[in-house]
């Protein structure tokens, strides 16, 4: 019989199940989601779904798209979708050279919470290494992510497929617009948000730093939002601020920027905005040294959170010194 496998068509003996399947493949069934003929196939279900003439199947699993760390304010915790942590930035796992970096610079980030893209499995070479094999979703809790989609639809099945493969329910929503910008098309952003909220998603989503957009994707019941700083991969940081403000002044849940940072000041000065976390990913592994800027990062948004909480000085028009004129020789 013949098969469309991850979209090339494959011959296989007669007889075989989705468990027999992968492991004639040699992939693990732990580490991939599977799709037949556009529906998923639930892990509990692998030896009883038999593999058919025609069958349309893709195989899924993450790549590239932490541990607590020592913060001073050890009670200022991130709460989303009722999960608590005590990082508040957010990394993502692609552009790294290899797997090991990947893991290096996401813990000396600090980071506990890694976007996570997902891609076909290679079948062609099942032994490659997987990135959790070097990222334990043990240790971190992965993100899911919908890079790379255009249209509702795919983002919608891209992140049912992340459900299957790992169980997590908390996703990052990004729907873009051109392949130019990869600015969000906010339009398609809605319907798939509404798509997977009704099931059962908790959707954190990357949007235009637009106020009423933001409000609206909130009320619609997303558990965070996430306006973006400057476009993905630019590094040009916040470039309006004003609106940035003004998303957070009015939401009720977190608002974490997301997508142009660009180094670490950029970073502290999101937080000290008042936003409530960071992701990043381009900003970290692009760097020359991007275990050294994790940790610039890292640092920069626990000093960005301090200063947000301490409260800075008001700007003045004049000059106001620091000791007393009163008494002076």
């Amino acid at each position: 019989m013949h098969i469309s496998l991850n979209g090339e068509v494959r011959a296989l003996d007669e007889g075989l199940d989705v468990a027999a399947l992968l492991a004639t493949l040699g992939l693990d069934p732990r580490k991939v989601a599977v799709e037949r003929n556009l529906q998923i196939v639930p892990k509990s279900a692998y030896g009883e779904t038999p593999v058919e003439d025609g069958d349309r199947f893709e195989i899924v699993h993450f790549i590239g798209g932490g541990a607590p760390q020592g913060d001073a304010v050890k009670e200022d915790r991130l709460v989303v979708a009722g999960r608590s942590f005590s990082s508040r930035l957010l990394v993502g796992t692609g552009k790294y050279k290899d797997f090991e970096e990947t893991a290096r610079a996401i813990e000396a980030s600090g980071a506990e919470i890694v976007t996570v893209a997902v891609r076909r499995v290679n079948i062609s070479d099942p032994k490659q290494p997987m990135l959790m094999d070097f990222v334990d979703p043990k240790k971190y809790t992965y993100l899911p992510n919908t890079a790379g989609c255009f249209a509702a639809e795919d983002a919608v099945r891209t992140l049912r497929l992340a459900r299957e493969a790992g169980g997590w329910n908390l996703v990052k929503l990004e729907v873009l617009g051109d392949q130019k910008t990869l600015y969000p098309n906010m339009m398609e952003t809605v319907r798939a948000a509404k798509a997977l909220i009704k099931d059962g998603f908790d959707v954190m989503v990357y949007c235009s730093d637009d106020p009423i957009m933001a409000k609206h994707l909130e009320e619609m019941g997303c558990c965070a939002i996430m306006p973006l700083a400057a476009p993905i991969g630019s590094g040009l940081g916040i470039q309006n601020p004003v609106n940035i403000r003004l998303i957070i002044e009015d939401a009720r849940v977190p608002v974490l920027v997301d997508a142009g940072v660009g180094t670490a000041s950029d970073a502290a000065v999101a937080m000290e905005l008042g936003c409530d976390g960071v992701l990043m990913n381009t900003a970290i592994a692009s760097a020359k040294d991007p275990v050294k800027m994790a940790r610039a990062m890292r640092l920069a948004v626990e000093a960005g959170r301090l200063a947000y909480l301490a409260g800075r000085m008001p700007k003045k028009l004049y000059a106001d010194p620091s000791s007393p004129l009163a008494g002076l020789i």
